[in-house]
């Protein structure tokens, strides 16, 4: 007999969805590859301008276990699904320059061009594991922010390095999306949104190609952002129109959650900096709830960035500025209540995926949830190691309540972490950025 992992009772009328079965469920091991009975596996990278307070983030080993530093004491509750490392690097950011933007090769290990103009960081992890899973899906994947990107230089280097975590190719930043409607809409619309999107789509792009040769270098370079920008809107409606006149999702499985279980957002930005980001950890959650995507990357601010966070009484300054509290004990105080919030938001939107129930595992427990930031000691600018927090299970790949300290490691690289995700989601490649070989996890 051929069972279904959701079985239904139906009677006139009606269609009740039954409970989990442990009878019926048999998720398999190998979720990377399609299947009626296995839930996918999902990868996102979370990250937060800035570094860290470099006394107080990380853990240690205690009793076979994890023991938190100050910082991720928010994250207590999720220990068991956790992975704290100490010591992975890009070692192409310590080659280069000092300052922030040559550090913002996280997702890549390349080393970041210097220019004003033609930029270049690398493809990144997120964009070639979309590559492969995004045909199961209607969207690819997700890029989310909450802070636009703005246009200056320093010491030869272009700050839009400082808006982008993920890159489509090596020289062209995904765009990502601030605007939480807009967010909602690319990933649950039922299909008005693309009627206005194509007829839209067809005024602009004539005018904006021949308005271009009369640009200056750096009018261009925001030009070609965007024109880039309307290619994939354009590919993602294509997609989704597939998508709706198919009876799966591509990958013959049924997700627990089949509609949003939020509100479609206002318009506009909210004005408070942490209602922003619980929007846009919802918005992500749910797409991985409803399997709109399985890849995501979130910049929880820029970096650069001097957020602030309405809901801490007494923070007299933004994150950047509190990063470099040159020692002031006062600043140190303000910039740990900072740090400590950040990783708050994060365990929000992880233990809404733990709640969320895939039959043999939870959401989380099939996901693989990284959280990091493009230095460690944001006061010193200081990447030669960088914090790096890996949460979930990859579908049962990853065993979690442990510190992996690499500080002594001559091969530590951030590139064999990522190799080592890449596999879990299906891609086997033998090199990415700068390293050869997996990190074991």
């Amino acid at each position: 007999m051929n069972l279904n992992r959701r079985r239904f009772l139906r009677g006139t009328g009606v269609a009740l969805g039954l409970p989990w079965l442990e009878s019926i469920t048999a998720f398999g091991a190998d979720s990377t590859k399609p299947s009626v009975n296995v839930a996918p596996r999902r990868l996102a990278v979370c990250f937060t301008g800035n570094g860290v307070n470099p006394y107080h983030w990380g853990a240690a080993e205690e009793g076979g276990g994890l023991r938190f530093q100050k910082s991720l004491t928010p994250l207590e509750p999720l220990k068991a699904h956790l992975n704290v490392f100490r010591g992975l690097w890009n070692p192409s950011t310590v080659e280069g320059e000092g300052g922030h933007y040559p550090k913002m090769n996280v997702l890549s290990g390349l080393r970041v061009k210097k220019t004003t103009t033609d930029v270049e960081v690398g493809t990144t992890m997120d964009q070639i594991v979309a590559a492969r899973t995004g045909k199961f899906t209607p969207v690819s994947n997700i890029v989310l922010g909450t802070e636009r990107p703005h246009y200056a230089t320093d010491s030869g280097f272009t700050s839009i390095y400082s808006a982008y975590l993920s890159w489509s190719s090596p020289v062209t930043p995904a765009p990502k999306e601030i605007f939480p409607q807009q967010a909602f809409d690319q990933l649950f619309d039922d299909g008005s949104k693309r009627v206005r999107e194509k007829s839209i789509l067809d005024l602009v792009n004539a005018d904006a190609r021949s308005l271009r040769v009369r640009l200056s270098s750096r009018d261009r370079q925001k030009l070609d952002e965007y024109l880039t920008s309307v290619g994939e809107l354009e590919q993602r409606i294509v997609k989704a129109e597939q998508f709706s006149r198919s009876e799966t999702n591509g990958a013959g499985w049924m997700p627990t959650v089949t509609k949003p279980t939020m509100q479609r957002p206002g318009p506009g930005i909210p004005a408070v900096a942490e209602e922003h980001i619980r929007l846009m950890f919802d918005i992500l959650v749910l797409a991985f709830q409803m399997d709109r995507t399985r890849v995501a990357t979130f910049m929880m601010n820029n970096d650069l960035s001097n957020m602030r966070f309405a809901a801490l009484d007494g923070i007299s300054s933004g994150i950047h500025e509190l990063s470099h509290h040159a020692g002031d004990e006062k600043r140190l105080e303000m910039y740990q209540r900072v740090n400590e919030f950040q990783v708050k938001l994060w365990a929000e939107a992880l233990t809404k995926m733990h709640q969320t129930d895939e039959g043999e595992r939870t959401l989380l427990e099939n996901s693989m949830i990284l959280l990091t930031s493009s230095l460690f000691d944001g006061n010193a600018h200081d990447s030669r190691q960088l914090p790096v927090v890996l949460a979930g299970g990859g579908g049962g790949t990853v065993r979690g309540n442990r510190f992996h300290d690499l500080m002594e490691d001559p091969n530590r690289k951030l590139c064999r972490l990522h190799l080592a995700l890449m596999k879990r989601m299906g891609v086997e490649v033998d090199q990415f950025g700068d390293a050869a070989n997996a990190l074991e996890i």
